[in-house]
């Protein structure tokens, strides 16, 4: 997997140009690039979300485009238009940001859900189906979406079945005091994403994708993954457990971590350290729970203390 590692060190440093001391969520961000799946960026505003999706896109050299969500953006400003043409008397679709590689939904929970569920199945098959036409969106594709989970006046929260569609929920948080030093200097005399290049090609990427498939899970690995799965659904604490999409999401997701770090197999401790950005915007508190000051993130971390991990036998 040393080209998959390879790849990783050549974005991850790429990206960190812009984005300093923020390692961990440019390496998850990643591995759902590396998984072919979307990703929910949820933070306050000016901690570099945006800036984060421009820059993968610019280290990988694909296609990008940002649309800002707002109550009145209509489905058709995503996905694109049949446009009536006078000179051929005739329909012909323009095709919406969504047919780019990397399309960033900034503020999504700042739109309708008319307009949020447009994207449903273009994260979900990756095509787009428009006066009884099916369009295939190009590869790779990726939704990079955020929003500001303080705010809540005027928004509309997306709904369980879309927020099952993203692969990863990340946060990137606040800098610490020396990367903050650091950034201000590197941002006196212009903006470092302005000078980014391109470090690995598109063709690099999707390699990438196809040997991410390759990685070995053991049987007992996999059982393992399982069982935390179905431990969300029986705890007490939880009025909606993980989904079979969030077992694959796991699975996925834990073969990327192992490539990025030069392994062939996928570790107990993969599962354990993704559970948390792959499985806690899936799951939800009952009331009770709630009342209790309980979050997801402690009712997740306790199933997954719960769960005996796979312990290797030496003979």
């Amino acid at each position: 997997m040393s080209t998959v590692a390879e790849f990783s060190r050549k974005v991850t440093e790429n990206v960190e140009q812009v984005i300093v001391g923020k390692r961990q969520p440019i390496r998850l961000a990643l591995v759902a690039m590396l998984s072919e799946g979307h990703v929910l960026l949820e933070d306050v505003p000016g901690v570099a979300k945006t800036m984060l999706a421009r820059s993968l896109a610019k280290s990988v050299g694909v296609t990008f485009a940002r649309v800002q969500c707002t109550p009145d953006l209509l489905p058709s400003d995503v996905t694109g238009a049949s446009i009536f043409n006078q000179k051929t008397s005739d329909f012909e679709f323009r095709p919406g940001p969504v047919f780019h590689q990397i399309l960033l939904a900034d503020e999504i929970n700042r739109t309708t859900p008319r307009t949020q569920s447009a994207l449903l199945e273009c994260m979900g098959e990756k095509q787009v189906t428009l006066d009884g036409v099916t369009r295939p969106l190009p590869r790779p594709f990726m939704v990079i979406a955020t929003q500001n989970p303080v705010e809540h006046e005027g928004t509309f929260p997306l709904p369980e079945a879309q927020l099952d569609r993203f692969l990863l929920r990340l946060s990137i948080g606040y800098p610490a005091f020396d990367d903050e030093d650091d950034m201000l200097q590197r941002l006196q005399h212009g903006h470092p994403i302005d000078d980014l290049q391109k470090v690995v090609t598109v063709e690099e990427l999707m390699q990438a994708q196809e040997q991410v498939r390759e990685i070995f899970v053991h049987d007992a690995v996999r059982k393992y993954l399982v069982q935390v799965i179905h431990a969300t659904r029986r705890s007490p604490d939880l009025l909606l457990g993980a989904s079979p999409r969030a077992a694959q999401a796991l699975f996925r997701t834990s073969q990327a971590m192992s490539a990025l770090n030069s392994r062939t197999f996928v570790l107990p401790d993969d599962i354990k350290m993704l559970a948390g950005p792959v499985l806690e915007h899936r799951i939800i508190l009952n009331p009770e729970a709630r009342l209790r000051r309980k979050t997801t993130s402690s009712v997740l971390r306790e199933i997954v203390e719960s769960v005996p991990a796979p312990i290797e036998k030496k003979e």
